[in-house]
Order: C-alpha cells, then structure tokens, then sequence
C-alpha cells in the first residue's frame, strides 16, 4: 500500500504501535488511520541498546502493507548502520537513530539521506543537546525522549522541557525551524501534551494514551484539544 506524503510541518500524532494489541496489528492500524493519526511510530528495540525487544523489517514490511499513513521508524538498536537498507526496503518513511547509538554520526545521517528516505536523529532524557549541534543541518526531525526508552507506560520526564524549548531555539537560529520536525516521545497525555507544544514540538508520540483508550479518534482529537491550549 503506498504511504501518503508527509505533510509540510503543523502539529501531527503519532501513534506508537509498542502500546497497541500486537496479536491484531492489521486492526490497530485501521482504528488509527480512521481516528486521524498522522504517522505510524514504531519503535525498534534490540536488547541491548535499550533493555527491550520489539521487531524487525519483516514486520515493518507487513505493516506497510497494511496502511497509506507515514512510517516513523525510531531504531533504539546498536550499530544501526548494519540494517538502514532492510528497514528502507520494508517501507519506511523516516528513519532515526540515536546518537548515542552511532559511532559515527554524521556518516549514519547521510547513509539514511542517501538511502532515499527522511533521517532524524533521537537524544535520550540525560543526553545534552549540543551532541547534535553540527549534525542538525543534517536532518528532517529532532527526537527528545521524555522517557528514558525501552518501555511503553512510562511517566514523562517534565525535566526535559528545556531541552524542548532549547532545541526548538537551535532550529530557529540555523533557520530550520520551518523544516525540522521536533518529536517528543515518551510519556505524552493530553495532561504533558499541552507543555511539549509550547516548548516547541510539532509531532507527538503516544502510545498508551492513543492505543489503551477505546475510542482512539477521541483519545487523538484530545491530544489535539488540549496542544491547542
């Protein structure tokens, strides 16, 4: 199924599939795509970067078969250059690495660049942002942890919210603010939604507050509400 374009920047939700039913992914997808996602999250842990184990391309590949929306392929894996191509090939839109993650950043951002898709680049809870500072002319997307990753149904770090609003002045000062997505993941609600988008994020990744609620139109309208102040 081909993927719709990912739209120029305005606030997006992004469903993460961690937190939905894996024993009905096809069913998790149609309930998302009707109630107004904007992309797919999905988070690939490996079990060693993080202390978690999700999924890998052949996975990826069914899901893309099975929905128009965006893939948003976060990889919290080591030496993610090993499996950029597999990832691509199985119908990814966007891929991001962690910089913790990559020995040689730069050279991974442009592998991703090269590959044909959109690259972002993850910082967790603790790591500081100038990490990034001469590889963010690189990328389409900044994405701040608000939980440290491995796991679905953590408590949102309210301690990053400056890194939030120091990455959203960075972007502006390089002038990319109009073209660099700034996600946050990890924790968000309609209750810690409302303070990531005044920091200055534009895409917000849910997972049990999209995917533990019946209604998961109502549970994204409710992240759009109260974003909107």
């Amino acid at each position: 199924m081909p993927p719709m374009a990912i739209e120029p920047q305005r606030l997006k939700v992004a469903p993460s599939l961690l937190s939905s039913d894996f024993a009905d992914l096809a069913g998790e997808l149609r309930r998302i795509e009707a109630g107004g996602a904007d992309w797919v999250h999905l988070d690939v842990m490996d079990g060693h970067f993080v202390p978690n184990l999700t999924f890998g391309p052949p996975v990826v590949a069914r899901i893309r078969e099975r929905t128009r929306l965006p893939l948003d392929t976060h990889l919290m894996i080591e030496n993610p250059e090993r499996y950029i191509g597999d990832f691509v090939r199985a119908g990814s839109d966007l891929i991001t690495v962690h910089a913790e993650a990559c020995v040689h950043l730069h050279r991974v951002l442009t592998q991703v660049r090269e590959a044909g898709v959109r690259v972002g680049v993850a910082l967790n809870p603790h790591t500081p942002l100038s990490l990034i500072e001469h590889v963010i002319d690189l990328v389409d997307l900044v994405l701040l942890m608000t939980v440290n990753p491995g796991f679905g149904g953590q408590r949102f770090i309210p301690q990053v919210l400056p890194k939030i609003a120091a990455a959203r002045r960075l972007l502006a000062d390089r002038g990319l603010a109009g073209r660099v997505e700034l996600e946050v993941d990890g924790g968000v609600a309609p209750d810690t939604a409302p303070a990531c988008v005044a920091a200055g994020a534009t895409v917000l990744v849910a997972g049990s507050a999209v995917f533990g609620q019946p209604d998961a139109g109502e549970a994204i309208a409710a992240l759009r509400r109260a974003s909107a102040g």
